[in-house]
């Protein structure tokens, strides 16, 4: 079992920065790829970006590429969403995603998940 826990969401305004982290735990020798997914109102739940567990490997939704970074330090068992220039479409829940399986490209359904933190981008 896999437990992740994210924190650092809040209200910023449009053009401004935000980073999300999330804390790890449990059976993290079982993990392969993290990532984060958010769910605007009314919207699916979309892939956002992820990240190799032990690797270098990356992956980002073309709506935030260039503008969001993702990182992970598996020895301290956290990982990062650097959010910068945000816009008011990148409001919705972030959550925190883990899987055992390499699906770091394909950014495909993850296994586990956090509760979400909120991210509210005004214009």
């Amino acid at each position: 079992q896999v437990l992740l826990a994210e924190s650092g969401g809040g209200l910023v305004q449009a053009g401004g920065s935000l980073t999300l982290s999330c804390v790890v735990s449990g059976s993290t020798f079982d993990v392969y790829s993290v990532g984060w997914f958010r769910q605007a109102p009314g919207k699916e739940r979309e892939f956002v970006s992820a990240i190799s567990w032990r690797g270098g490997s990356t992956n980002y939704a073309d709506s935030v590429k260039g503008r969001f970074r993702i990182s992970r330090d598996n020895f301290k068992n956290m990982m990062w969403l650097q959010m910068n220039s945000l816009k008011p479409e990148d409001t919705a829940v972030y959550y925190c995603v883990a899987d055992p399986r390499n699906i770091v490209t394909i950014g495909g359904s993850f296994e586990y998940w956090g509760q979400g933190t909120q991210v509210t981008v005004s214009s």
